[in-house]
């Protein structure tokens, strides 16, 4: 159960982050334990996870989380109870991303994202949705993506698994809208993370210069902001993502202004590198 506060601020809360042994999730744990909350830091990097927590003190734990496996998301919710308490709010964050152009990924790459970007969310939520249910709170947060408006070259199944999570959250919300769960999802645009690093040394994701990054600090911010003010969806930044979400509706406007951003990308882009070799990531979801 969430713990009452004194001070006027929103009341504190268990919260339970994946993916956040860096990135992201890591900066998520960091701005959570800042405005009083507990928090589980669940990552398949427990060392990781085990760095932050311990800078963070007694208010956070760490936890070892493969999100693809079923029974860790159950063993995992029942040592959060154990040594912080039941779990009120979810943080689904961690994701993967394999650069390159789909013709030339092996499919066991594109498999990989679908399990860990898609399936993997898929997989907490349906864990920790009926504890909630039965404790009658809770609230779930989806750290998806722009990518999920908008197919960009490079990213073919990235943008795939973001759009079917930005439609699973939105089906398991409206299934769930007389229950006692909340639902709140945020799309941040680029992210300075280890993941974009990665990115960016690819040139068939030249389309991540079109932007400039965002630090993970503020990312995490807007996050921690979604965890106490529960908006239905967040884009950021406002106006830029409400453009992109827009242009994602006509095809053939994005067939003809992408390619476009694509080559002002490319001009801003200097001195790439030949792209790391299936470099991957679970601790952040960077797009």
């Amino acid at each position: 159960m969430h713990a009452p506060r004194t001070d006027g601020a929103p009341p504190a809360h268990v919260v339970l982050i994946t993916g956040a042994a860096s990135g992201i999730g890591a900066a998520t744990a960091r701005e959570a334990v800042r405005r009083g909350h507990r928090v589980a830091l669940a990552d398949i990097d427990l060392a990781g996870a085990t760095r932050i927590a311990d800078e963070l003190g007694p208010g956070a734990r760490a936890f070892e989380l493969d999100i693809r496996d079923e029974a860790a998301w159950e063993a995992t919710l029942d040592a959060v109870e154990d040594q912080l308490a039941p779990v009120d709010v979810l943080v689904n964050n961690a994701g993967i991303i394999h650069t390159g152009y789909a013709r030339e990924l092996a499919p066991d790459r594109h498999r990989h994202m679908v399990e860990v970007n898609l399936l993997g969310p898929i997989t907490g939520t349906l864990a920790a949705l009926p504890r909630m249910r039965a404790q009658g709170h809770g609230h779930i947060v989806t750290v998806c993506s722009m990518t999920s408006f908008l197919p960009l070259p490079g990213y073919t199944t990235y943008g795939a698994t973001k759009h079917g999570l930005r439609a699973f959250h939105h089906s398991v919300a409206i299934e769930e809208r007389d229950g006692p769960v909340t639902f709140s999802i945020v799309h941040p645009p680029g992210t300075r993370t280890p993941m974009l690093e990665q990115e960016m040394a690819d040139p068939s994701s030249v389309i991540t210069f079109a932007e400039k990054p965002l630090t993970a600090e503020k990312v995490a911010s807007v996050i921690v902001d979604a965890i106490e003010k529960k908006p239905v969806e967040v884009v950021h930044p406002a106006i830029g993502g409400r453009v992109q979400r827009a242009a994602g509706v006509f095809p053939r406007l994005m067939r003809f202004v992408i390619p476009k951003v694509v080559a002002m990308a490319q001009r801003r882009s200097t001195g790439l590198v030949p792209a790391p070799t299936a470099a991957s990531e679970q601790g952040d979801t960077d797009r």
